[in-house]
């Protein structure tokens, strides 16, 4: 089929990819935008299985402040000089280092999690799910149901994306190693905020 270029064009800016690639994703997609940004993801996720073995050496340090009470610091990291420097990609790492001081996770992925907190919540939600009278197999499937809530909360990538909540925060990451190519990785982030202790 036919793609307009004007469609190459919107797929381009809500991705950041490639005008080759973009066509190509319309392409396989019949025209469908949303499906389009699904293949974009999925070849951004194959990317990232190919390129996990390929050492992120190089990098980028972004913070951000919000009204001199809220900061964050956030370490993002890619295999070359040339891509750290990048416009694109510093301006990922800008948005991560919005994302942490607006959303304030705790945990970067859900395998960071600790077992012994994941098992904590799993818990209450099934005893308060168990003391509201619900029968045990609902009980369970209602604490799964809260703990991936729980997960879009503390973690990082799992949170929904601030400037864009139809995706989520590895969403994005996948549309960058879809577009940039190479393995990028947010190595780690800390968040500051006036009068707050840490754990």
């Amino acid at each position: 089929m036919s793609i307009k270029a004007t469609d190459v064009a919107d797929l381009r800016k809500k991705t950041g990819s490639g005008m080759m690639d973009c066509k190509k994703a319309l392409e396989e997609s019949n025209g469908d935008i949303n499906k389009a940004i699904e293949y974009l993801r999925k070849k951004g996720a194959a990317i990232s299985g190919k390129r996990a073995d390929k050492e992120a050496k190089e990098g980028f340090v972004a913070c951000y402040g919000h009204g001199g009470r809220i900061g964050a610091i956030v370490e993002v990291n890619c295999e070359t000089d040339f891509v750290a420097k990048n416009e694109d990609f510093k301006n990922f790492a800008n948005d991560i280092a919005m994302q942490v001081a607006a959303s304030a996770p705790k945990y970067l992925s859900e395998k960071d999690v600790p077992r012994t907190v994941v098992e904590k919540e799993k818990k209450l939600e099934i005893e308060k799910a168990n003391k509201e009278g619900k029968p045990k197999e609902i009980a369970g499937k209602i604490a799964d149901g809260k703990i991936k809530k729980y997960y879009s909360e503390v973690c990082l990538l799992s949170q929904p994306f601030i400037k864009d909540t139809d995706i989520t925060v590895a969403d994005l990451l996948n549309d960058k190693l879809a577009s940039i190519g190479e393995n990028i990785k947010i190595a780690r982030f800390e968040r500051f905020e006036i009068g707050e202790k840490k754990d």
